[in-house]
């Protein structure tokens, strides 16, 4: 019975150190190499991009050029231009958890309420003044608001809804820096309402406090 016992309680000693050592092998996610540059080529998927041959890796793999070229505000309604730079621009972006945006506002140009599902945002504005602001989650829904001018700088925390708007008479530019390789974006609107194959307008009529019609209205311009 002893025997048994003594059995039982190495076994036991056993799997639990075996899980702290697979536990501490999951938790490190940092780079374990100088760089990681995307092979954009390679059919393995993984969380991320698989590695390019080290050997083969040039200047060109870090670069990129014409953020100083202004983006047409002219496209869409909501008058605003973004340039991304990820690491579908810059290969050796891969696994070091930043990219770029260049983001040019007509005037009155907004950057409509978006988030960022897997990263901070941190915005300096370059040319104009704009009014930002990011709303707290529920069951808050704080909305916290600032006008910025040239050479201020702000913080969207991760995951938040957040908007810019310039509310000069002439163009505006701002340069953000975000916490992901790729971040992502969600547009409220254009997600809600432009959801393919679209969400019941029973659903959102019901969500927003609006009639189906105009639901139907809404997702037909989305």
């Amino acid at each position: 019975m002893a025997s048994s016992l003594a059995s039982n309680i190495l076994f036991i000693g056993f799997l639990i150190s075996t899980s702290t050592c697979f536990v501490a092998l999951a938790t490190d996610n940092n780079p374990l190499q100088d760089f990681c540059v995307a092979d954009a080529n390679s059919p393995v998927l993984v969380n991320g991009l698989v590695c390019k041959d080290p050997k083969v890796v040039t200047e060109n793999d870090f670069f990129t050029s014409g953020l100083n070229i202004a983006g047409d505000t002219s496209k869409n309604l909501v008058g605003s231009n973004v340039t991304t730079v990820n690491v579908a621009r810059i290969p050796g972006l891969n696994t070091l958890g930043i990219s770029l945006v260049r983001i040019d506002f007509a005037p009155w140009g907004i950057n409509a309420p978006h988030t960022h599902p897997r990263a901070t945002e941190i915005l300096t504005v370059i040319k104009g003044t704009l009014r930002v602001g990011f709303v707290t989650s529920n069951t808050e829904n704080r909305h916290i608001t600032k006008v910025l001018n040239e050479g201020d700088v702000f913080v969207f925390p991760e995951g938040l809804i957040h908007y810019q708007q310039n509310i000069g008479h002439d163009n505006a530019v701002v340069i953000a820096a975000l916490s992901s390789q790729n971040p992502g974006v969600i547009t409220i609107a254009n997600a809600v309402f432009g959801a393919n194959p679209d969400i019941s307008a029973d659903i959102l009529a019901k969500a927003f406090q609006l009639n189906e019609n105009t639901v139907k209205q809404l997702q037909a311009r989305f």
